[in-house]
């Protein structure tokens, strides 16, 4: 992210949009993770971490973030929790779990700075245990194409998704949406939960 973006997602009006309207809606779109082993991919300055804490009761988060600036700060941010979240430097490429091993993975609006977006979706789809939810709030190309996005911020250039290829891409690693996935500000925003099946289908034969 440039230093604008990091201003717009490091601030009071993000953080609460995060807690008074992404956090009900995703619960009203079946996110269940009490008790949960969680991780979260690009966490920032650990915003969405405390909300997987407290409002959700998590057991523990993992806390991922490329930038070690913000790791520093969401450990600042993140310490009176204790053992119940380990923040640290992590790639959506390359998670650092085995396999069907984590409850949950939360994405606030990672995945579209990922070039190789597709990778992240099928890391999350390995990590994730069967009956695992995938949790996420992202950002279309639509939205990306807009001269204020263009102008003001840094993107990946290529392979931009639609929510459309978003949700196709996670069918692809065999995910289903109990709940279909929303947009929202037309069509900047594709939010919804995935859940892992218990069994992966199979591809033809």
């Amino acid at each position: 992210m440039n230093r604008a973006e990091t201003m717009l997602v490091n601030n009071r009006g993000r953080a609460w949009l995060q807690r008074s309207y992404e956090v009900p809606l995703l619960q009203r779109l079946g996110a269940r993770l009490a008790g949960a082993d969680v991780v979260e991919i690009g966490c920032g300055r650990g915003v969405g971490t405390e909300l997987l804490l407290e409002r959700w009761g998590v057991a523990h988060v993992t806390a991922l973030d490329l930038d070690p600036a913000m790791v520093d700060r969401a450990r600042r941010r993140l310490a009176r929790h204790g053992g119940r979240v380990d923040v640290r430097i992590g790639d959506a490429c390359d998670l650092p779990f085995g396999d069907a091993s984590i409850d949950a993975v939360v994405d606030f609006g990672v995945i579209h700075h990922v070039p190789a977006w597709r990778d992240a979706v099928a890391e999350t789809a390995r990590v994730l245990r069967p009956g695992a939810q995938f949790v996420f709030e992202e950002v279309t190309r639509h939205a990306l194409e807009r001269w204020s996005y263009r102008t003001f911020l840094e993107h990946p250039e290529h392979d931009r998704f639609s929510a459309e290829e978003f949700i196709a891409e996670l069918e692809q690693h065999g995910f289903v949406l109990p709940e279909p996935a929303v947009t929202r500000f037309f069509g900047d925003f594709v939010i919804g939960v995935a859940v892992k099946p218990a069994t992966t289908p199979r591809g033809p034969l």
